[in-house]
Order: C-alpha cells, then sequence, then structure tokens
C-alpha cells in the first residue's frame, strides 16, 4: 500500500466572513504559545501595520474568488515572538467561513541571511583581490627595472612593463629566446626548467639584442589562467668604464624630427619614435606596440596594403603621398619614405613619415592662385557678394581637383575618392572647368 506523506500547516486561522478569528491551532515546531487570547479578535490585529494590508488583501480574495495566493507576513504571538509566516486562505463551503493555514518560514529566512552574508564576505574578498591586483598593477608599471612575463610553454612575451620597453625594444609577442644570445640559451634553459620545480631560479648572466648588452637575469613561475608564466626580472649587468661611445642609433631616431616606425611583414608596429607619437596622438609607445599601421593610414588607394606592395615589389618606396589620421581625429598630410631588411628569417620594414601638411603649393601654382583670389578682391563694389562668393567658391574648387589629380598621378578614380567624390561627378567638374582639355593641349605643345 502506497503512503503518502501529508504536510501539516504550521498554523491553522479559522475566521468568519469579515477576517475575526474563530479558532487558532499551532503544530508542534511552534512553541506552545497562548493562541487563545486570539479568538474574538480580527486577524489583522494580530500581524503589523504592513501585513495588515496583506491580511485584508487575502481575506477579500478567499471570499470573491475562493482561494487567495500565498503571501508571507510576519505573525505576532502573544508572547511577542514574530515569526515570518506564508499564509493561503481558503473560503470554505456555505457559510462556514475562511480558514487560513501558515507555514513557517524562519528556517528560509535563516537561510536567506547566511546566504546574503556569504554574498557580502565574498564580494569583500573579490574587492580585496582588485585592490591588491591594481597595487600589483602599479608597481609593475612604475617599476625601474625590466620586467617581463613570458608563457612557460612557448616562452612568447605576455606583457611588458615601460622599462622593459623602452631598455629592451621588446614587446608583446615577441619570442624572448630569440633575443637571448646563442651562447646564452643553454644556460637559460637551465634556469627556467629549475624555476619550474622549484618556484625560483637563481639569477644568472645572459646577453640580450643585436649588440649583446650583458643582463642580470632572475626568474620565477607563476599560476595564472590559461597556463603558468615565467616573471623575468633584467637589471644592467655592471661592466668595465669604457670611453665614451656615439649615440646609439636608437636615441638618435628618438630624437628625430620626422616620425619613423618599423612594422613587420604584417604591418605590425615594433618600434615608433616620438615624432611619429606625436603625428599618431598617441601617449605613449607601448600603447600601439602590436597594432597595425593601418590604424592610421586609411586613405582610399594610399593605404597600408598599397605601401606594403611596393616595398614588396621593389624593396623601397619614397615619397608615398598619404594622410595619417590621429586617435584623436586629426588629419595629416605625409609622405613615407622607407625600405625593408630580412634578419633571421623574419622581414622588417623601417618607414619615416614626414608632415608635409604646411609645405606651400609650388612657386608657379601658388603665384597663379594668388594672382586670381587678388583679381577677385579688385571685384569688391562692382560685383555684387553672391557672385564673388560663387566665384571664389568655384576657383577653389578647380585647385583642389587639379592637386587630386596631381597627387594620384593623373588617376581619376583615386582622385574622386580623395575628394570623396564619385566619379560621374568628377567628370562633370573636369568638363565645367575644362581642367582635361588644358592638360590635352598642354601635353600637344610638349610633343
Amino acid at each position: 500500500m502506497t503512503r503518502v506523506a501529508v504536510i501539516q500547516p504550521d498554523i491553522t486561522l479559522s475566521l468568519d466572513w469579515e477576517g475575526v478569528i474563530r479558532e487558532a491551532s499551532l503544530s508542534d515546531a511552534i512553541p506552545a504559545e497562548p493562541v487563545r487570547e486570539w479568538l474574538g479578535r480580527p486577524w489583522m490585529e494580530t500581524v503589523g501595520e504592513i501585513a495588515g494590508l496583506q491580511v485584508r488583501r487575502m481575506v477579500e480574495d478567499a471570499r470573491s474568488s475562493g482561494v487567495s495566493a500565498y503571501l508571507q507576513i510576519t505573525q505576532r504571538f502573544p508572547s511577542g515572538l514574530e515569526l515570518p509566516i506564508e499564509y493561503t486562505t481558503v473560503r470554505l463551503g456555505g457559510q462556514a467561513g475562511l480558514i487560513a493555514v501558515g507555514k513557517n518560514m524562519q528556517a528560509v529566512a535563516e537561510l536567506q541571511s547566511r546566504l546574503v552574508a556569504a554574498q557580502q564576505a565574498r564580494e569583500q574578498d573579490y574587492w580585496k583581490l582588485r585592490e591588491i591586483e591594481t597595487r600589483s598593477r602599479l608597481l609593475f608599471d612604475a617599476s625601474s627595472e625590466a620586467v617581463l612575463v613570458i608563457a612557460a610553454s612557448t616562452l612568447r612575451i605576455v606583457e611588458a612593463n615601460p622599462a622593459a620597453i623602452r631598455e629592451l625594444g621588446m614587446a608583446p609577442g615577441w619570442n624572448f629566446s630569440d633575443e637571448v644570445a646563442a651562447r646564452d640559451r643553454a644556460a637559460l634553459r637551465d634556469v627556467l626548467m629549475r624555476a619550474r620545480e622549484q618556484g625560483r631560479a637563481p639569477g644568472i648572466m645572459v646577453h640580450l639584442g643585436a649588440d649583446a648588452t650583458p643582463w642580470l637575469l632572475r626568474a620565477s613561475l607563476m599560476a595564472r589562467t590559461p597556463g603558468p608564466v615565467f616573471l623575468i626580472q633584467l637589471s644592467p649587468a655592471a661592466a668595465a668604464p669604457q670611453r665614451a661611445a656615439p649615440p646609439r642609433s636608437d636615441a638618435l631616431l628618438e630624437d628625430m624630427p620626422d616620425g619613423f616606425v618599423a612594422i613587420d611583414g604584417d604591418g605590425l608596429v615594433r618600434r615608433a619614435n616620438r615624432a611619429f607619437l606625436d603625428l599618431a596622438q598617441a601617449g605613449t609607445e607601448a600603447s600601439i606596440l602590436g597594432e597595425k599601421l593601418d590604424r592610421w593610414l586609411a586613405q582610399p588607394g594610399m593605404d597600408l596594403s598599397v605601401l606594403l606592395a611596393t616595398i614588396a615589389q621593389h624593396g623601397e618606396v619614397r615619397l608615398f603621398p598619404t594622410q595619417l589620421t590621429g586617435n584623436l581625429g586629426s588629419e595629416v598630410e605625409v609622405e613615407i619614405s622607407g625600405c625593408a631588411i630580412s634578419r633571421d628569417g623574419s622581414r622588417m620594414i623601417g618607414l619615416m613619415i614626414r608632415d608635409i601638411g604646411r609645405r606651400v603649393l609650388a612657386s608657379g601654382e601658388a603665384a597663379a592662385l594668388r594672382t586670381a583670389l587678388g583679381t577677385l578682391a579688385n571685384d569688391v563694389g562692382r560685383v555684387p557678394l553672391p557672385t564673388m562668393v560663387r566665384n571664389t567658391a568655384a576657383l577653389v574648387e578647380r585647385a583642389c581637383i587639379e592637386q587630386a589629380l596631381r597627387l594620384s598621378n593623373g588617376n581619376r578614380t583615386a582622385a574622386a575618392d580623395a575628394l570623396g567624390l564619385s566619379r560621374q561627378s568628377l567628370y562633370a567638374k573636369l568638363e565645367r572647368y575644362e581642367i582635361g582639355e588644358d592638360r590635352e593641349a598642354s601635353e600637344d605643345r610638349a610633343r
């Protein structure tokens, strides 16, 4: 025979049609209370002020629809005890009145309180961890010692602090072992193996970079998602005093008035001087390392893809005209010259970028434009102002179209893209200003 578990209510109230308590009984789950004192009193008077509105709502719902929704209220007992009780009210048949049954929710309330306390403790631990991470990041960035974080599996640089970027010229994504002199790589592997086994390793001397500069290296292992990493600390090794050496090429490039940027075969920035940072409106070199150069060179027909194709075909590029757009929206006309070199199987491209935005037009063009504008100025008082404005606009428009054709070497499609016009609009303006006829006539005279 199947047994059916019957859940008994913790409190049962028999009510008349007005919600006055006629009978009351408690289960063993609630301590003995003199609930007979409730008899003859409205149910609303045995609860708090806010809960009284909920009691009235349950009584009215039971009278109208036969049963009320479940509502949790705070029940006050004669001894002063207050418990959270979840009630529902049911209408009895005939004129028997109503019955309210309730379940003690104190255990659930205590569980909710513990859950809230645990969540608050977890949030406090989270913010403490964030504070520790923030302090670690500040120390990492502010350290005067070069510090690198490299992946334990690939030895590629994951993070580099500003001192490492400035002193070593290394950036995230580079393979650290490739920068170590060949004679020191076996010692580096031994140090990293010891750090992996013991957590830390004593310092060793290694030579880094193309000039094999000596550095003292210390390594330690750190757990990190998705895999462990090595924390590499580098400090310059003491060297014997030498005679004053000429300035390094890096220092010369840094102080050049023209922008310099080194990119790899994919167009990713690997080195940039201060002048390029000013053109790109970037605060630090670290903020642009690893970014593609076409982030700033995006002029149609004169973008990075055309530049790389020219270098791939000829090995160099000279006076490549384009437009450089800064991070803050500034647009500068520039000329780019550069070449490519290959070393250890990798291809690097060095580019010199010169701002030509302030360069004046050729003397003949400038003189012609000044003469035309002077002629328009002499018409003041003789020609209506709207007519002068239209003539001036036409003069400037013609000069811009001629300049765009010069920059594109006569390519009308590229000139239309540079001017933001459709080809049909450009052809219409060329016919209006007879620019094509002037060019063809000058070519015939040259023959």
